[in-house]
């Protein structure tokens, strides 16, 4: 252990210690850094890896990290009252030990011993998938022992060297079965939902996704107008790129077209590569089952691909949800400012911004980042499940451009934040309330039958003052719509 000594700031202590290879998985620690904030007379908290990002982020929390520390090691630090700092510690400590328990509690002679390899625990069900989430360099021992027991395998894992990706896949093929991912964040399979899932109806259509926000989007407006999902299949965002030349989703393909409650298949990904996509439209037409594409960038979005795929079944395109503040001028002149935890909604609302903006928005001083990229999530939960750094930047983003939009898309169902509009409705109402120039869009993407709530969240955005949106691609046009006419749109 290395630790820095407990130091003085006025009326409370900062504490930080370095715990040498103890490893924890990225959610527990943020399980267990909101459970020790909530102590009395804590006023911060943060149990992470040691990786550059999360360093970073106690750097900018005021916290003092000792020399030395690295991604195998964890950091721990507090900020308390001088009377509560010993009853955090204890805290955090009986924290991180609880979160070894096994989930049973049990324990003794009595008590099966846990399996120690993927290979060992599926010899003991009858499961057909293994999914698999470990830190990146781990996964392909993981998955490879999965394949040799007999089970497809849905990678939830980022940050896996694609070389990794393309063998496994391989293994898979000669194995026939499928691999989903890396980076395989949503699917569906009979029914039942793994990783991020919204609760959707079953129904005529299979989705082929190599995108999970964009799969998630389109399940939720399809439940919306009354259509339910047999399958959705994510092959992760990679699947569609040269070097992995679509082998999970030729896969996927087959296999929902061998499927008889499946009578359509929309395939959903970032553009492709063109050679890929050739390759996928190709397999497409081989097919009895009609496919439908939806591929959003300049010329499309998911929300007329969803359109079009409703009229192929013969149902009608409904009126999506949307609601707009009543006081809102109609135009708010400035910059766009998207902080995105999907993927692909923020591609997708890019896109849009660019056809209706012009092609540099940067250069305008537009600005849309994407907290679920590998870059943010290294040794954190994804920003679906902990909205840490997102929350911070509507802060900094709202105080660096005060005029324009603050765009954010809010992902509900099983998997994400079980109350992701707990912190965010107070802390746009008094970012939207300080800055008068600054308009607030948020894309809401959910179903009515989703835990946290569909219309709790959209009338609790519409109350912090955002226009809220089911549609991404109609936020992203109402957002352009709101900086105003083109000779409004230049930099601050």
């Amino acid at each position: 252990m290395n630790e820095r000594e407990a130091r003085t700031e006025g009326t409370l202590r900062a504490w930080v210690e370095v715990r040498r290879g103890a490893y924890h998985d990225s959610v527990t620690l943020m399980r267990v850094s909101r459970r020790v904030g909530e102590v009395a007379g804590v006023a911060g908290a943060m149990a992470a890896m040691a990786t550059e990002l999360n360093l970073e982020m106690l750097g900018r929390m005021g916290f003092e990290v000792p020399d030395g520390a690295g991604p195998a090691d964890l950091v721990v630090a507090i900020r308390a009252e001088d009377e509560a700092l010993d009853g955090a510690r204890t805290a955090l400590d009986d924290l991180l030990r609880d979160s070894r328990t096994a989930p049973d509690g049990a324990t003794g002679l009595d008590a099966a011993p846990p399996a120690r390899t993927t290979g060992s625990a599926a010899r003991r069900t009858e499961a057909g998938i293994a999914l698999v989430s470990v830190p990146g360099p781990h996964v392909f021992p993981e998955a490879m022992d999965a394949l040799d027991a007999g089970l497809n395998v849905m990678v939830f894992s980022d940050n896996v060297p694609v070389e990794q990706e393309v063998a496994l896949k391989e293994a898979a093929a000669r194995r026939g079965l499928i691999v989903m991912g890396p980076d395989c964040g949503t699917a569906v399979v009979g029914g039942a939902g793994l990783g991020f899932a919204n609760a959707v109806r079953p129904g005529p259509v299979g989705l082929v996704a190599a995108s999970g926000t964009g799969a998630q989007q389109v399940m939720c407006l399809l439940d919306e107008a009354g259509v339910g999902v047999s399958h959705a299949l994510g092959v992760g965002g990679r699947d569609l790129s040269p070097e992995v030349s679509g082998r999970s989703a030729l896969a996927a393909l087959a296999a929902l077209d061998a499927d008889p409650a499946t009578e359509l298949i929309i395939v959903v990904s970032k553009p492709p590569a063109p050679r890929v996509a050739d390759l996928i439209r190709e397999a497409a037409r081989r097919l009895d089952t009609p496919v439908e594409f939806a591929f959003p960038g300049p010329e499309d979005d998911l929300t007329r691909a969803t359109e079009r795929a409703l009229v192929r079944l013969g149902r009608e395109v409904p009126q999506w949800p949307e609601g707009h503040p009543g006081a809102d001028p109609p135009t708010a002149p400035g910059t766009v400012r998207g902080l995105f935890s999907g993927g692909t909604l923020k591609a997708e609302a890019e896109a849009i911004l660019r056809a209706e903006l012009g092609e540099d928005l940067a250069a305008r001083g537009h600005s849309l980042i994407d907290y679920g990229d590998d870059a943010y999530t290294q040794g954190r939960a994804h920003p679906m499940i902990d909205p840490t750094l997102r929350l911070e930047a509507i802060r900094e983003q709202a105080a660096a451009s005060p005029r324009g939009v603050l765009f954010l898309d809010v992902v509900l169902g099983y998997g994400a934040d079980p109350d992701p509009g707990g912190p965010l409705f107070p802390l746009l109402g008094e970012v939207l309330d300080e800055h008068r120039e600054l308009r607030a869009v948020v894309s809401l993407c959910g179903t009515r039958q989703d835990p946290q709530g569909f219309e709790r969240h959209m009338d609790g955005f519409l109350d912090a003052g955002a226009a809220v949106f089911l549609s991404n691609a109609r936020a992203a046009r109402h957002a352009a719509e709101l900086v105003g006419t083109p000779g409004d749109r230049g930099t601050e």
